[in-house]
């Protein structure tokens, strides 16, 4: 159920807004300004953009300093894996995000894939809003206090670890050959996809993946190419 004290919210996240129509306009999604034309600010893509650019700034600066014997390949992965969809969603969870979201009627209704975007995205606007409202330092105290500590559970799982790319060096090294990769399958509407994929070498279909993106299931079809092959 939406909340309209964002208060609540501030409280949650440990931040202090000057403005607080900046913090509501975080949370405005562009389907709910198409059903309430009176509500007086902008949507939250501009905050989207703009929150993007700092997590990634801030992001590179800690595992930078945290990680100083890892390559640039290593660190563009663990970068990745703290900034991408399913991270930011799993923070928005954790900070009620969804409870004070503005959406449409329609878009309320919907729990599904689209609902984890919208709440990743969001998370971006937020961090677009504490750094206009607040600044840079407040920003990345934001960013420390909920994402960064997320780091350890990131290499326990070894999420971080990009399979395609592994597999693609594995498989030019072994075989001389760079893996292709097809869909299969493609099933749901189009708010909650799910895709098969299949990761051939030369004509040799070595395993499948699947996942609610094609990336997903590129990199799961990767993941297990490599168990099937002995490469990890």
């Amino acid at each position: 159920m939406k909340m309209d004290n964002f208060d609540e919210f501030e409280k949650k996240a440990g931040t202090n807004f000057q403005d607080k129509n900046l913090l509501k306009q975080a949370f405005a999604h562009r389907s709910y300004l198409n059903e309430n034309k009176d509500f007086p600010l902008g949507h939250n893509e501009r905050l989207e953009f703009l929150g993007d650019a700092v997590l990634e700034l801030v992001i590179t600066d800690y595992l930078y300093k945290k990680y100083p014997e890892k390559t640039e390949g290593e660190l563009t992965s663990l970068r990745s894996a703290l900034v991408n969809s399913t991270t930011l969603y799993n923070v928005g969870v954790n900070l009620s995000v969804n409870d004070f979201l503005l959406l449409s009627r329609g878009e309320a209704k919907d729990t599904g894939r689209a609902r984890q975007y919208i709440l990743a995205n969001t998370m971006e606007s937020i961090i677009g809003a504490i750094y206009l409202d607040q600044g840079y330092e407040k920003s990345k105290d934001f960013i420390y206090a909920h994402i960064t500590p997320l780091i350890d559970k990131v290499i326990e799982d070894e999420s971080w670890i990009d399979s395609k790319s592994l597999f693609q060096e594995k498989a030019q090294g072994h075989v001389s050959v760079t893996p292709s990769y097809k869909t299969i399958k493609e099933s749901g509407p189009d708010h909650d996809k799910n895709f098969t994929i299949g990761v051939y070498l030369k004509d040799e279909l070595i395993a499948t993946g699947e996942g609610n993106s094609k990336q997903d299931a590129e990199q799961e079809a990767a993941r297990r190419a490599l168990e099937e092959k002995g490469w990890e």
